[in-house]
């Protein structure tokens, strides 16, 4: 570890100190299998060395580079990135980016206190401690059956898919109440209120229909989850057991092989066959990986049929709002109407007064002042016609409220 580059024991008071520094952006926190963390702080090309990855893999985990949410699996490690989550997960260590974060030091205290096998537990408790409860010996007992590389990759999964059940409870818990304010009183201060909570719910949204299209591409390639099995290829890669091994081994080693017998070696051979037959069966045997990640695909489409639920509550809100403002709307062309329809009569009684009124001699008015009654009389009885079929013409298309 000391060639990498500089180890410090992963404390508290060490953590505090590495946030303050300004390169905390390069900072790792290494994992082994016994659960124990030391922080480094080494540059890119360090890591690429201890893990066996390339640069353009290391160039996911990049702060500074959006990229999508990924789950690659590559000949000795695991590259996560998964929102806040960016690590590599080998088949003996995980090695997590910035361990200061906030949102990151939940799984660390989860990758410490889950790593560690059984076996370990049970030499702990060895010295005198005791179970408090037979359940937790059965699920540890359980877990200890996954390998090394599963059990991180679970804790990566499930901080995730919890972060953002967490956000998307949070958004409800905002949303609701500000739709139902909203539907009560139409005011610029609550439909600003919704627009905000609609742009984070449809952000939030791609952010988990990210992580869900990669779990279920994922989940549709078995070579792509055959890659995740880092403890089985590095059993496979480090096991003498081969095609041609035994006659290698013995040519190789004419001492021992003298001492054995021909039936000796015909056993041997006939159970290297089987081992290889047993290697290549489980090479395509995907189905641990498989409901591990069918677990938590499962919780994050509930998680995204929440926020599908909560874009539906806002559509039919929004729907309902266009509806009272076109009964607004509806309202003020029924007054515009009225008013429009009481000009048009009065209009009648300024045409007569304004006749009557004008500066011309004629002979017609002489000897006839019941003109202007008869007149004027006539002039309200068009403008009640008028105002009436004006009114009924408008409930007809249905502009006015029956």
């Amino acid at each position: 570890m000391a060639r990498d580059g500089s180890v410090v024991p992963a404390d508290p008071q060490a953590m505090a100190v590495l946030k303050k520094k300004t390169q905390s952006s390069r900072s790792w926190i290494l994992f082994d299998s016994t659960g124990q963390g030391s922080l480094l702080d080494v540059d890119k090309y360090a890591i690429m060395h201890r893990v066996q990855i390339h640069a353009r893999d290391l160039r996911i985990l990049d702060p500074l580079l959006s990229y999508p949410s990924t789950i690659l699996g590559r000949e000795k490690a695991i590259v996560i990135n998964l929102e806040h989550i960016k690590a590599i997960i080998t088949a003996e260590e995980v090695l997590l980016r910035d361990p200061t974060d906030e949102n990151v030091v939940p799984v660390v205290e989860e990758l410490q206190r889950r790593l560690p096998q059984v076996s370990a537990i049970h030499q702990q408790q060895g010295d005198g401690k005791e179970y408090i409860d037979g359940q937790h010996d059965t699920e540890a007992a359980e877990e200890d059956e996954s390998p090394f590389e599963f059990r991180a990759l679970e804790v990566a999964l499930e901080a995730i898919c919890s972060f953002l059940a967490a956000r998307t409870t949070e958004l409800e818990m905002a949303a609701y109440p500000a739709l139902d304010e909203l539907t009560s009183k139409i005011s610029s201060r609550n439909l600003d209120r919704v627009r905000k909570l609609k742009s984070a719910m449809t952000r939030l949204t791609a952010r988990v229909q990210k992580v869900r299209d990669e779990l279920e591409q994922l989940l549709d390639d078995d070579d792509d989850m055959a890659d995740l099995y880092l403890s089985r290829k590095l059993a496979c890669s480090s096991s003498p057991v081969s095609g041609s091994g035994p006659a290698n081994w013995f040519a190789a080693s004419p001492t021992i092989g003298s001492k054995i017998s021909r039936a000796s070696r015909a056993s041997i051979s006939r159970a290297s066959r089987a081992s290889v037959a047993t290697v290549r069966l489980d090479e395509n045997d995907v189905e641990e990986l498989e409901m591990l990640l069918e677990a938590y695909f499962m919780q994050i489409e509930g998680t995204l049929n929440k926020l599908t639920t909560l874009r539906e509550y806002i559509d039919d809100t929004e729907d309902y709002i266009n509806i009272q403002l076109d009964n607004h709307r509806n309202q003020l062309i029924q007054l515009e109407l009225f008013l429009s329809s009481g000009t048009v009569c009065l209009s009648f009684y300024s045409l007569v007064a304004a006749i009557f009124g004008m500066n011309i001699p004629y002979t017609w008015n002489d000897d006839h002042g019941y003109m202007f009654k008869w007149v004027v009389i006539v002039s309200g009885v068009f403008s009640a016609v008028m105002f009436l079929l004006i009114t009924a013409y408008a409930r007809k298309k249905g502009l006015v409220g029956s």
